[in-house]
């Protein structure tokens, strides 16, 4: 998850951040994902142990509803179709879940190895 973001320059200009946004919205709708069911962070590949880590963590609730739009999408996938218009993902029901878990877990390691390399020196 610790990619270059131009995520924190944009949001810290509001002139710039109403400028992208109906960008951002138009390629979030242009991906498709949402078609098939599926939020934003269904897409995050579940290759580095941070994310098996979050995935871990995740409630049982989200983690079912997680596989569910998975196997749901990879059918559609499969079928060669999309779903009802009503089944697609609205806009408000894609909010971000394994994100901040992500960046919790990250902090955490990065606080660990902060502490790891700390040297602890007597005063005289």
């Amino acid at each position: 998850m610790s990619t270059p973001s131009l995520a924190n320059y944009i949001i810290k200009r509001p002139w710039l951040r109403r400028w992208m946004q109906p960008l951002s919205e138009w390629y979030k709708d242009a991906a498709g994902y949402r078609k098939l069911g599926l939020r934003a962070d269904d897409l995050i590949p579940e290759e580095s142990e941070t994310v098996l880590l979050a995935l871990k963590r995740l409630p049982p609730k989200e983690a079912y509803d997680r596989v569910f739009r998975l196997r749901r999408a990879f059918q559609c996938s499969l079928a060669h179709q999309l779903l009802p218009k009503n089944e697609h993902t609205r806009p408000e029901d894609d909010r971000l879940y394994l994100s901040p878990i992500i960046k919790e877990i990250e902090a955490e390691k990065q606080e660990r190895e902060d502490l790891e390399v700390m040297t602890v020196k007597k005063k005289k």
